[in-house]
């Protein structure tokens, strides 16, 4: 719009002794406001930081003639009204007074909305966010999220005494320089009071955090976070290494459960934790090691190869952004192995407890050796069928496995031989390593394939691998 457009659209106003103030500094005061309309009249009430940047204000005059005054003043002026440098844009205002009802931003409340100005999203992470406000107490939840204004967050308090103290003290203020990346210059804060009383967090992820709950799971979309490129010796951009990995599994004609997870990466080094999620159909999954060496080294050997034979459930690997998951112990989809075995053992057998029917077993039968090599024992009508057991194979041994050593005893057996696999019907016969197309799989340890019955299915609770 034309500077004469403007003034036409002021002088066709029905005046009003409220003026109606734009493009002021965000953080405008009463006092400066004061200061510009004073030489023009009365000032009986104002108003500042209104709208959705608070960069807008209102002024009410004791009389109808000094408000026409001012008005009339600058639009005729060469010199526009300004405030710290600022082009202040004045015109009437549709009301006749100032009614100063507190909005929902200055009722205080416990839970806080922060504007983070000048920065983008990812500049400024969660976990900074966290140690700035922690100062003033517990802070029991945050969310982060992106809107018209900017970047922002909710950050929950415990009580409203708390988030008070933590809104006089910041706003206004800059995150410390240190705490920022190098690009960004200036940050400041912009604080609220928010409508909210409890923050619904359903997962933790670097957008959304609840302190309160240490079990919440990880949301699948954590490891989506903005990471600074490395550059490695050769000038190119590396991948930022993590003692995490992340997952991503392809033709799932088997399942993959945490159990053939641990096999096939334990043989690595010891893993401490295992998640397994759904992200748009496909089987994610995000493993644990105790350093980032160990998780470099199955990154390395393993990326690209299969678990099963025949191409099946191929495994991609990256570098996850976690460095340590919150995950349940003891769960269909999350292992902590890290939980002492004690633990653990209660947790599994309160399971069984609700999962496993009773069985009623004969005490009078015995073992039966067939003839195929298979122990059997007689069964009884309700009686469930006894497991089966890969190692009792037809021609196989049905001696129990010597012990590895004996006490003063210094021999070492010797290492385990591959055995022929049973590969699904229709299947071509391949070498017995995990498929990966045309290069063998090759690590420090060998690796068994478990044997998988005819028709490709492997038994339940069987692993993929036996080291």
């Amino acid at each position: 719009m034309s500077t004469s457009g403007q003034q036409q659209f002021r002088y066709t106003q029905t005046p009003s002794k409220v003026l109606h103030l734009r493009n002021l500094p965000w953080d405008c005061s009463d006092e400066e406001l004061v200061e510009l309309c004073k030489p023009f009249g009365k000032i009986v009430n104002t108003k500042c930081n209104v709208g959705a940047n608070r960069n807008q204000a209102f002024v009410e005059f004791a009389d109808l003639n000094q408000a026409i005054n001012m008005v009339s003043y600058y639009a005729s002026s060469s010199e526009p009204a300004q405030v710290r440098g600022k082009t202040v844009y004045i015109q009437y205002s549709n009301r006749n007074e100032i009614v100063n009802n507190k909005s929902p931003g200055d009722v205080p409340g416990n839970v806080l909305l922060v504007t983070i100005e000048g920065v983008e999203a990812g500049d400024v992470s969660i976990d900074v966010i966290h140690l700035v406000f922690s100062a003033f107490g517990f802070v029991q939840k945050i969310a982060t999220f992106e809107k018209a204004a900017g970047f922002q967050a909710l950050i929950q308090f415990s009580d409203v005494g708390t988030a008070s103290a933590a809104r006089e003290a910041l706003d206004g203020r800059s995150i410390p320089k240190y705490l920022l990346p190098e690009h960004v210059n200036h940050c400041h804060l912009r604080i609220s009071y928010s409508a909210h009383t409890d923050l619904n967090i359903k997962f933790q992820s670097h957008r959304s955090r609840d302190y309160t709950n240490p079990y919440l799971p990880v949301n699948p979309t954590a490891m989506e976070g903005v990471l600074q490129p490395v550059v490695g010796p050769d000038g190119k951009k590396k991948e930022p290494e993590s003692n995490v990995l992340f997952a991503s599994l392809e033709n799932m004609q088997y399942a993959v459960t945490v159990d053939v997870l641990n096999t096939v990466f334990s043989a690595f080094g010891t893993v401490q934790k295992i998640a397994i999620f759904e992200k748009n159909g496909q089987t994610q999954a995000l493993i644990q090691y105790p350093d980032v060496t160990i998780a470099a080294a199955a990154k390395d050997a393993l990326e690209g190869h299969c678990i099963y034979d025949g191409g099946y459930c191929k495994l991609h690997l990256s570098y996850s952004r976690h460095t340590d998951l919150n995950v349940q112990a003891y769960s269909d989809k999350s292992r902590d192995y890290t939980v002492p075995e004690s633990s653990l053992l209660a947790m599994q057998q309160a399971s069984a407890v609700h999962a496993t029917p009773p069985v009623w077993h004969n005490p009078q039968s015995g073992p039966v050796q067939s003839s195929a090599g298979y122990a059997t024992t007689s069964t009884v009508p309700g009686q469930a069928p006894p497991a089966w057991n890969p190692n009792f194979q037809g021609g196989g041994s049905t001696f129990p496995s010597a012990p590895t050593g004996y006490p003063g005893h210094s021999y070492a057996p010797p290492a385990p031989a591959y055995a022929t696999a049973v590969h699904p019907p229709g299947s071509s016969q391949q070498t017995n390593h995990i498929a990966t197309g045309s290069r063998p799989f090759s690590v420090s340890q060998p690796f068994q394939p478990s044997t998988m019955p005819p028709g490709g299915v492997p038994p339940p609770g069987h692993a993929p691998y036996h080291g």
